[in-house]
C-alpha cells in the first residue's frame, strides 16, 4: 500500500504537480513597497485559521552582537520560540505591551529560554540591559506566511484558491485584501 502511494506521488511530481497534505500546492510571489521603495521585514499571511497544523522546527530568535536576529520573526499561534543568548554579555528579553507579555529575566551567555506565543498579535521585544536592542514576533493564525526580504520580495506556499490576506510592517496600520494563489498572479502591496 505504501509503495503504491509513494509511486503515485512520484509520478505526480514527475508530471509537474506538487501537494501539501494531499491538496495541490501553489506559490504566491509578491513585493511590498512604501513610497515606491522596497520594504524589508514586512509580514504577509493568508487567513486560514482551520488549516492543518504542520510539524516545523522550533524557530529561533537569537541574541548576538547586541542584536536580536532576526529582527522580525513570524510564527503560527501556539508556536514555542527559542531565545538563546549567543552573545558575549548577559541579556534580558521581555515584551510588556501588545501581543504576548513576558519577561525572561537576566540570563547569561550560552543560556536558552523559551516562550510560547499562544494568541495572535505583535509582540515588541526589548532587552532592559541594552536599550538599542529591539525586535518583533508576529504571531498569526495561519501556516501560510512569509517575511519580505531586502528587495521587498516574498514567496509563500499554500493550496491554490482565494484568500483574504493581511500585511504588517512596523510603525504602520495593518493592510488587508483578497488574493488568488495560483502560482501566476503576484501580490503587490503599496503603502503611500
Amino acid at each position: 500500500m505504501r509503495v503504491c502511494v509513494l509511486a503515485t506521488a512520484l509520478l505526480a511530481l514527475a508530471a509537474g504537480s506538487s501537494t501539501i497534505g494531499g491538496a495541490a500546492s501553489g506559490e504566491l510571489h509578491g513585493v511590498v513597497r512604501a513610497d515606491a521603495r522596497p520594504v524589508m521585514d514586512a509580514v504577509i499571511w493568508l487567513q486560514a485559521p482551520n488549516a492543518p497544523v504542520s510539524v516545523t522546527p522550533t524557530p529561533i530568535l537569537d541574541q548576538r552582537n547586541l542584536e536580536f536576529l532576526p529582527r522580525v520573526l513570524v510564527v503560527r499561534v501556539g508556536t514555542t520560540v527559542k531565545f538563546p543568548n549567543n552573545d558575549r554579555v548577559f541579556h534580558n528579553v521581555f515584551s510588556f505591551r501588545d501581543g504576548k507579555k513576558f519577561d525572561l529575566g537576566v540570563y547569561p551567555i550560552g543560556a536558552v529560554k523559551y516562550v510560547t506565543f499562544d494568541r495572535e498579535g505583535v509582540s515588541r521585544l526589548f532587552c532592559n540591559i541594552h536599550p538599542n536592542m529591539a525586535a518583533y514576533v508576529v504571531s498569526v493564525d495561519s501556516p501560510y506566511f512569509a517575511t519580505s526580504g531586502a528587495q521587498g520580495a516574498f514567496t509563500l506556499r499554500a493550496p491554490p484558491g482565494q484568500y483574504s490576506y493581511k500585511v504588517w510592517r512596523a510603525g504602520t496600520a495593518l493592510r488587508e485584501g483578497r488574493v488568488t494563489v495560483d502560482g501566476v498572479t503576484p501580490l503587490v502591496v503599496d503603502w503611500p
